[in-house]
């Protein structure tokens, strides 16, 4: 892996600030390519001199996807969205992305899904992640489809937007209380990730399902955080007719389509291959996250410690 050159194709988010930082960790160069790479200059002193390039590019644009993937070694796609086009971020974009690899003769391709992806789901997020995967499959045959859990980490906005809640509000409402969750450490992702592109042609073509080891419905996890945090609200869950609707009011915290996404479980379906078949241990949520939620508690880091659940 050393001097090799990969090009993370929205590196410079969340879930792309761990790639990156597993990548470097092998010794490898990383370019991250992004439409302002501006954004993405945090990265710099995580690694050595001329380790990290900066460039800009848009998925949506397959010019500019082009030059950001020439010369590399492998190309990881981490561009998704909730909000925005779908389909070109997620279907057409891909596809191009594909496209160009396979022509420029990129030796390795990883898609980050998600877990839930399906052409047929009744969600336009599902559907646009699995007619993603199919274009990147079709475009270049020995792409490696990653398809992550919920995913957390200290800068994530699932684990910390609960947090806040509970931190703030006398009574939470909880949406689909009996929905499960499997959430996946983005360190962890980041060293699949790295895995796969250590050894491209053991996972060429494969599709794994990435969740971390604790399983939890939506009630469980927000009281959990409650523990973790010091803090004691009443939780109230909302009947699904209350909900739908909340979710298709101005303003609100969640849209209808995520409103559709909490219809199904988000855990790593039974048999899948998942972090283990790549050689990675699931980091348990109690292992990290109490190390930033610290900052929920009454007196911050001056508060008595929570025990652990």
């Amino acid at each position: 892996m050393r001097d090799k050159l990969f090009t993370l194709i929205g590196g410079g988010g969340f879930l792309g600030r761990y790639v990156a930082q597993a990548l470097m960790a092998t010794g490898a160069r990383v370019r991250v390519a992004q439409r302002d790479p501006r954004g993405a200059w945090y990265l710099k002193p995580l690694g050595a001199l001329g380790q990290t390039q900066f460039v800009a590019a848009d998925i949506t644009r397959p010019d500019t996807i082009e030059r950001a993937i020439a010369g590399a070694d492998g190309v990881v796609n981490l561009v998704g969205s909730f909000t925005g086009d779908l389909y070109r971020l997620h279907v057409a974009g891909p596809r191009a992305l594909a496209e160009a690899a396979r022509k420029a003769g990129v030796a390795s391709l990883v898609h980050v899904s998600a877990i839930g992806a399906d052409p047929e789901g009744d969600a336009a997020y599902a559907q646009t992640k699995g007619d993603g995967e199919a274009a990147v499959r079709e475009a270049f045959p020995g792409a490696t489809i990653l398809r992550p859990s919920t995913v957390f980490g200290r800068e994530d906005q699932f684990i910390n937007m609960f947090a806040g809640m509970v931190a703030r509000l006398p009574v939470v409402p909880v949406l689909k209380p009996q929905t499960r969750f499997q959430p996946v450490f983005a360190g962890d992702v980041g060293d699949a990730v790295a895995h796969v592109l250590c050894e491209p042609a053991r996972f060429a073509g494969r599709t794994f399902e990435l969740g971390g080891p604790d399983v939890l419905t939506m009630l469980e996890l927000q009281q959990w955080i409650a523990t973790q945090i010091g803090r004691d609200p009443a939780f109230l869950p909302l009947p699904d007719a209350l909900g739908g609707l909340l979710a298709v009011l101005p303003g609100a915290p969640i849209s209808r389509d995520q409103w559709k996404l909490l219809q199904k479980d988000t855990v790593v379906a039974p048999g899948a291959d998942g972090l283990e078949a790549l050689g990675v241990t699931p980091t348990p949520l109690a292992a990290v996250a109490p190390g930033w939620l610290v900052k929920y508690q009454r007196a911050g880091r001056f508060a008595r410690p929570t025990a652990a659940a």
